[in-house]
């Protein structure tokens, strides 16, 4: 067997030693710093080490995968893509420093996207369009913090009009501070969010998947971080509500009329597995251009919570009519996505809005009635739920990946088998098995496998303080009952799907959330309409 040249042999004993690792412990720190910094030049600071260390890292441990063949054949073609995209990152900062708040829209409409790069023979799905968003806001906090010139409150198209009158409560906080003493229940959210993270790097040093866990980190939990520290910072006003959930609700109409043309079409933009799935099956499921229904169908039931929330607290018949039919064309696209867990995460939304806007027992009265028509049709049609399957069949394998999860976690209660290890370990202990997956499609079995004890209590405590926070105190504005039932809607999908944390979607809700609860934006009385107030949320 041949030795390979020394110089290789160099650099896979730096990029396989204890350099990434400890690389990735100080990348989580100076994410969580970025989240706990309550000045700006220390949060400016953070923000800046950790966009950097971030592709540092990325770019170590992918160097000599396929993924980068074409950089080494053609050096000069990459130079001169990262120049463009350098430029084009350059020139959306120039923007955000002019215009602040149009990071919240862009971020948005950047939410859904993913874009699949090929090379060398792999394929990976990249939030790349939000990516660009979270850079250039980061670098625009950075710069209007050095410059002085950060809180420019300037009018814009989408900031508040000059004579409109400013909120009850002040948006303009203490100076040098990234967000106001505000209380204490949304600190504590950004104190288990900075925890989460560290503990997460910390655990990926013993995993048996470094590389994944690395990656999850890159792509995940640091640029989702900076967009959490970002929507936190801004005011927001109405106008930026009201742009924001009209963003949204577009894109999610015109997702789901994507999904109307695969239906009627029976092709699909996205993904060659479900298309062979789909070949297998009597039935048809759409994905749009999200390259999983389940995903799909969790977009269009967190779009469609506000836009419930609009009809129950508005009284403009205009706003009314056209939330009315953006909910008929985003119910009938859910349909289509044929997402249980989605339609299941429709209800807790819808639920959690009718417990905050109605008494107690009138909501009660409601969701026994709808639990008493499920299990009515159930027991009338089980084989169409496929309980003639046992529970394997009818949840599509999850039960097989779930017992085996709790079988993991009881091998290494305390500590865990490490960040991102759950794809290794469950194929390790489960040699004969032919599932195809990337998580137990269970957040919380996948945390206690991984993490063990002490990352299951983290991700509990965040999961019932940040439902205390969002929901206290929101009956009466509808901006937060909507931010609530969303989150609440959010957490129950992952229970029966995967990604939590890394979603964008939880950290933009938990994002807008802490503002609002910390006293970002309150809405005088009388002075914008229902309407307005239930836009605070996003995809």
């Amino acid at each position: 067997m041949g030795s390979l040249p020394s110089r290789h042999v160099t650099a896979l004993a730096v990029l396989t030693g204890p350099i990434p690792k400890l690389g990735l412990v100080a990348l989580a720190v100076l994410s969580a710093g970025a989240i706990l910094a309550r000045d700006r030049r220390v949060g400016a600071g953070s923000l800046l080490g950790a966009m950097l260390l971030a592709p540092v890292l990325l770019l170590a441990d992918i160097w000599h995968s396929p993924q980068l063949s074409i950089v080494h054949r053609h050096p000069l073609l990459a130079a001169a893509g990262a120049a463009v995209a350098l430029a084009v990152l350059v020139a959306l900062a120039v923007v955000i420093v002019r215009r602040p708040a149009l990071v919240a829209p862009l971020a948005v409409l950047a939410l859904p996207f993913r874009i699949p790069i090929q090379a060398g023979g792999a394929t990976s799905n990249l939030l790349v369009p939000l990516y660009l968003v979270v850079a250039a806001g980061a670098v625009a906090f950075v710069w209007s913090t050095r410059s002085g010139t950060a809180g420019d409150t300037r009018p814009s198209r989408i900031t508040p009009d000059p004579g409109r009158p400013r909120p009850a409560t002040s948006t303009r906080r203490p100076r040098g501070a990234i967000l106001g003493p505000g209380r204490a229940g949304p600190r504590w959210i950004e104190r288990l969010l900075a925890a989460y993270v560290v503990l997460y790097a910390l655990q990926s040093l013993y995993s048996s998947d470094f590389e994944t866990a690395l990656q999850r980190m890159v792509f995940f939990y640091v640029p989702f971080a900076l967009l959490f520290c970002l929507l936190r910072t801004l005011p927001w006003t109405p106008r930026l509500l009201r742009w924001c959930l009209g963003l949204v609700s577009a894109l999610a109409v015109v997702c789901a009329g994507l999904g109307f043309v695969e239906y009627a079409t029976k092709t699909l933009i996205l993904n060659p597995k479900l298309v062979a799935a789909n070949d297998v099956h009597t039935y048809f499921t759409v994905n749009s251009v999200f390259f999983d229904p389940d995903v799909f169908g969790r977009f269009l039931a967190l779009v469609m919570i506000p836009l419930a929330a609009v009809l129950l607290y508005d009284k403009d018949r205009r706003e009314q009519l056209a939330a009315t039919a953006g909910l008929f064309v985003l119910w009938a696209g859910l349909v289509l996505t044929l997402s249980r867990s989605s339609l299941g995460a429709l209800l807790v939304g819808l639920g959690t809005l009718a417990a905050l806007r109605w008494p107690a027992r009138r909501t009660l009265l409601a969701a026994a009635v709808v639990i008493g028509i499920g299990a009515a049709a159930i027991a009338i049609t089980p084989n169409t739920f496929g309980l003639n399957q046992g529970a394997n069949g009818a949840s599509s394998g999850r039960a097989s990946l779930v017992s085996g999860g709790i079988a993991l976690f009881a091998d290494r209660p305390a500590p865990g088998y490490g960040s991102g290890s759950f794809v290794h370990e469950y194929r390790a202990h489960n040699p004969g098995s032919s599932q195809t997956l990337s998580a137990s499609h269970t957040i919380p079995i996948t945390i206690a496998a991984e993490q063990g004890v002490i990352g299951e209590v983290i991700y509990l405590a965040l999961v019932l303080v940040a439902a205390v926070v969002l929901i206290r105190g929101a009956g009466g504005e509808p901006a937060r009952a909507a931010l609530a039932a969303a989150f609440l809607a959010l957490v129950f999908h992952t229970l029966l799907y995967a990604d939590f944390l890394e979603d964008p979607a939880t950290w933009t809700l938990l994002g807008i959330g802490v503002a609002l609860a910390a006293g970002g934006w309150r809405a005088p009385k009388r002075a914008v309409t229902g309407a307005t107030e239930a836009a605070a949320v996003t995809a």
